[in-house]
């Protein structure tokens, strides 16, 4: 354990960069800022790769609330990859963000890049807690700093999806994580994570299993797995980047990361094994990935397409850590890494054709291959990826996925990661063969053939890219997730 503050800087970059971004006095200055900050917080994160690498964990603490409960940080294999992939992303949607939000003319765009630093403080924030206390105060952090970004358009929609949006996201919080987090206190005085699991380092108690069902109920709603799952895509409403950065980076990547967390460093895998719930666990997750694959299927929307898919994509990561398998937690981890470059790219995508044509309706986008031929390439790599297949990295997390299943001996689950990939095929390539493949007489979009601006365009392309590279080489993120497993299985 090496005693370091930089845990505590990479969470507080973006915060202090906040009175910067407000006293901006033009765009480019205010843009400037939020490049260097987002520079800056990945180069901290970066920073901590060989330590932990070596083995080592960051450990800092700010303060003692109470014995046993302190805001500190913890900087693991585990929390170090998901930091590596939400800093490094800010960066790409601060760029992606500049193209969409000018080219749209859209208002109030100080507000939106403040909120967008404050939300990636507080998933840095989580990433690296280091207990249950200090992982509650940063979702609730995010929480409330992502709804003036889901309520941007300030209209009746956007109103009314933000309220569903705070009830879902902080109801479960005060009803459900409060009481829990004090059942465990009481048990156990501490609410550090353990690899082996908090609770079992005490007595088992009639109250375990009600602190077990209070986690399970919150980490559903957070994660957005059914039935408490509207309030995703009501969010859609929100500008692209916010959607690209609720499903790839912050609140329900964020929500599965804690899951995993609650799964394994606080009830640990031998008492989920014990009780039974990880059969549960797992069927509920199968449920939502084949409901909304279903569901997605049906949609128009290519928004609410992409927010049913993300669904899905986050019950994958669930699964994978109920199956309790070496290889399937394996691939848990390193799936959140894999569905967040594929997913961004996609929905970079929908806002590049956004900006260009206005287009939001799947059935007006035949032909639109030929009018935006790189937007809608990269499209198509996005669902490759999110699909599973290759050469992009998304092949390699539901690889391992499919493996942990058989490694556990649940040949049902495999059948549902198969047959859910199928399900992706079905929704995703049929759009990029009408968008490229259709008679002139059959193209809906008849306007100029043009891509969108630069800023909208080099982010698309470099994540694209990236989805492809990481099947080359998934080695960074393969290998803190084999580190973090190692410590599970072996601590």
């Amino acid at each position: 354990m090496v005693e370091s503050i930089r845990p505590l800087l990479a969470v507080l970059v973006s915060i202090l960069a906040v009175p910067i971004l407000l006293s901006s006095r033009s765009a480019n200055i205010r843009e400037a800022w939020s490049f260097v900050a987002a520079g800056l917080k990945f180069f901290i994160v970066a920073s901590m790769v060989p330590l932990v690498l070596d083995g080592g964990i960051l450990e800092y603490t700010l303060c003692q609330v109470m014995p046993g409960a302190a805001i500190q940080f913890r900087v693991d294999a585990f929390g170090l990859m998901f930091a590596l992939v939400s800093s490094f992303l800010w960066i790409v949607t601060t760029a992606y963000s500049i193209g969409y939000m000018r080219g749209l003319g859209e208002h109030s765009q100080t507000r939106f890049f403040c909120c967008f630093a404050l939300s990636l403080s507080a998933t840095i924030g989580v990433a690296f807690s280091a207990n249950l206390l200090t992982m509650y105060l940063f979702y609730e952090m995010l929480s409330l700093s992502t709804y003036p970004l889901v309520t941007h358009h300030q209209d009746d929609q956007a109103r009314s999806s933000g309220r569903k949006y705070l009830l879902y996201l902080l109801g479960p919080s005060i009803a459900l994580l409060l009481p829990a987090i004090l059942i465990v206190y009481h048990d156990i005085g501490s609410l550090d994570f353990s690899v082996k699991g908090l609770l079992a380092q005490g007595q088992n108690t009639p109250t375990t299993v009600l602190v077990l069902l209070l986690f399970f109920t919150y980490g559903f709603a957070k994660a957005g797995l059914m039935p408490l799952h509207s309030w995703l895509p009501a969010a859609m409403v929100a500008p692209t980047p916010v959607s690209a950065l609720l499903h790839a980076v912050a609140v329900v990547k964020v929500g599965a990361f804690c899951v995993v967390r609650t799964l394994i460093f606080i009830f640990g895998m031998d008492y989920l094994h014990s009780i039974g719930l990880a059969t549960v666990i797992c069927v509920l997750a199968s449920i939502t990935i084949l409901v909304t694959s279903l569901i997605a299927l049906s949609q128009n929307d290519l928004k609410r397409l992409l927010a049913f898919s993300t669904l899905g994509q986050l019950s994958y990561i669930v699964l994978g850590a109920a199956l309790l398998s070496e290889s399937s937690i394996t691939g848990a981890m390193v799936h959140i890494a894999m569905h967040a470059f594929g997913k961004i790219t996609l929905f970079f995508c929908a806002g590049a054709i956004l900006v260009t044509t206005g287009l939001k309706k799947i059935s007006q986008m035949k032909g639109l291959g030929k009018k935006m031929p790189v937007t809608m390439t990269a499209f198509f790599i996005g669902a490759l990826s999110v699909i599973g297949l290759p050469p992009c990295g998304g092949f390699i997390s539901k690889w391992l996925l499919a493996i942990g299943a058989l490694e556990a001996d649940r040949i049902g689950f495999l059948v549902v990661i198969l047959l859910s990939s199928l399900l992706n095929a079905a929704y995703f390539l049929p759009i990029v063969y009408r968008a490229f493949f259709c008679d002139e007489s059959e193209c809906a979009y008849q306007g100029p053939a043009r891509e969108a601006p630069v800023w909208t365009m080099v982010p698309l392309c470099l994540t694209a890219v990236l989805s492809v590279g990481l099947f080359f080489y998934p080695q960074p993120f393969m290998t803190l997730a084999r580190l973090a497993v190692r410590s599970l299985i072996g601590g």
